[in-house]
């Protein structure tokens, strides 16, 4: 299966701060990766560090084959890359149609065809079409979010925890959105929620303390109480 993404040995400076000191991870083609670990481990500053918001300090990441540590964030996004923070960066001041505007790199056909699917996904957000960002709730916001980064062609998104506060039904709703968005785009998720993580992951990385120490098929962390309650805290 064709890798998408890759990091090789990645260090990222944050100030005086050494934050990642040593992720390797690849992403594949058509796949869920999911970077698990506990909280400050790393893998906020990971997402980061792709998108060029925190640039390593050493190390390579490649795309489709090519390299684009220390490329702007505009750079990295025009190839293909889409990222969902974990603040989820909608613009409160907007309303939902005008948040969509303003992330759309094009207002084609093919855009207006994928916005038309996403809205099919998520009701709330047609429903609320001229409503303020900041008024809808944390579960909207969310999938408002998520909405902005699939708008456009991107052949790989970015998502930081798209659970965090949210009530159990909306989180299977946005499990749900992730599986179907699989079938079209390759995602690297950041997720603490294990069921959730574990249920739509193919493949895993776990990092702690800035360096990744484990990887494999989802199933595998999945049957291995030792690892998940060493490195994650869990049972």
């Amino acid at each position: 299966m064709t890798v998408q993404l890759k990091l090789n040995d990645i260090e990222t400076h944050i100030g005086q701060y050494h934050i990642l000191q040593g992720v390797t991870f690849e992403a594949r083609k058509g796949e869920v990766t999911v970077l698990l670990g506990r909280n400050g481990a790393g893998k906020t500053t990971t997402l980061r560090t792709i998108m060029g918001l925190n640039p390593p300090s050493k190390g390579s990441i490649f795309y489709k084959g090519e390299g684009i540590e220390g490329l702007p964030t505009y750079s990295v996004a025009q190839k293909g890359i889409g990222y969902v923070p974990e603040d989820q960066g909608i613009f409160a001041g907007l309303t939902v149609e005008e948040n969509m505007k303003v992330a759309m790199k094009n207002e084609d056909d093919e855009t207006k065809a994928r916005l038309e699917w996403i809205l099919g996904l998520f009701p709330d957000l047609k429903k609320f079409w001229k409503k303020q960002g900041g008024l809808l709730s944390g579960g909207q916001k969310q999938m408002l979010s998520i909405a902005r980064a699939y708008i456009n062609d991107n052949d790989l998104l970015l998502i930081d925890e798209p659970s965090k506060g949210l009530a159990p039904i909306v989180v299977e709703k946005v499990m749900e959105t992730i599986l179907q968005m699989k079938e079209q785009t390759t995602i690297v998720l950041v997720e603490q929620n294990f069921i959730m993580a574990s249920s739509i992951g193919d493949q895993f990385y776990i990092i702690d303390d800035g360096r990744t120490v484990s990887e494999g098929p989802m199933a595998q962390l999945k049957e291995d109480a030792d690892m998940r309650r060493k490195y994650l805290g869990i049972a």
